[in-house]
């Protein structure tokens, strides 16, 4: 059967970028999206015409029914054989102090509690000790985990860190299980999770500030994770890679 890889999210931005290039490289995709329906068949067209079975499905990942159902369909593919955790929101800038609860919680429940979910759906499908044949899990994470987001989105910047901690715990969890677990870090990266911030211009803005000199595009991360879920990571478990043209 073909290997079958859960992107959530994948209907933009850096999970459209992965599942175009896994595609190309001889993976099924299962896309999981929420709003932009169009945008999430464009890729599945995409992909199917590389001749790979694709299919997207409308799954938000802070609910455990939805993300059952994302798995459920990916298995109707194929073998589970890899996830990438990439859905993700954020919020307009704010300080600290003009965060509200409300905000706070949901964005941890997208960005965290998300991720754990699909991580757990995952390993329960993949894991050798279940009755799996292994796989490889790449959370996308963000270099404002390490940067802290001030002023603009500490909320954010705190998920991702959670986000990091959950690579290296459940990487070390089910190494002996047959499941590598990485991650990446994108720096500034032109998707449209800037305007859904509020803040379109964001990339340009800040790009100066960068030691490369520029922002980067979808598909320079969508490398990093294709390369942590092929065999070419084989031996990688526990890393995250920032893909942030050094900022």
């Amino acid at each position: 059967m073909v290997d079958i890889v859960v992107i959530t999210g994948g209907g933009r931005g850096i999970g459209a970028a992965s599942a175009r290039l896994l595609a190309g490289r001889g993976y099924g995709v299962c896309l999981s999206w929420t709003s932009q329906r169009e945008a999430a068949e464009a890729v599945v067209a995409d992909c199917v015409a590389l001749e790979v079975p694709a299919t997207a499905v409308r799954a938000d990942v802070a609910s455990d029914s939805d993300v059952a159902a994302l798995f459920a369909a990916a298995a109707e593919l194929g073998t589970v054989a890899g996830l990438v955790n990439n859905a993700g929101i954020v919020a307009p800038p704010r300080r600290v102090e003009e965060l509200t609860r409300e905000r706070v919680l949901r964005l941890l429940d997208v960005n965290v509690a998300g991720a754990f979910a699909c991580a757990a759906e995952a390993v329960r499908r993949m894991s050798t000790a279940r009755g799996g044949a292994g796989g490889a899990i790449v959370n996308v994470s963000s270099r404002a985990a390490v940067l802290g987001g001030p002023g603009e989105y500490v909320d954010y910047a705190a998920s991702k860190a959670a986000l990091d901690a959950l690579t290296v715990g459940l990487a070390k969890e089910v190494a002996a299980e047959g499941i590598r677990v990485n991650g990446v870090r994108p720096g500034l990266i032109r998707t449209d999770i800037h305007a859904s911030g509020g803040q379109p211009g964001r990339v340009e803005r800040m790009q100066d500030g960068v030691p490369m000199g520029r922002g980067g595009e979808a598909h320079e991360v969508a490398e990093a994770v294709a390369w942590l879920l092929s065999d070419a990571a084989s031996y990688v478990t526990g890393a995250t890679l920032d893909v942030s043209g050094g900022r």
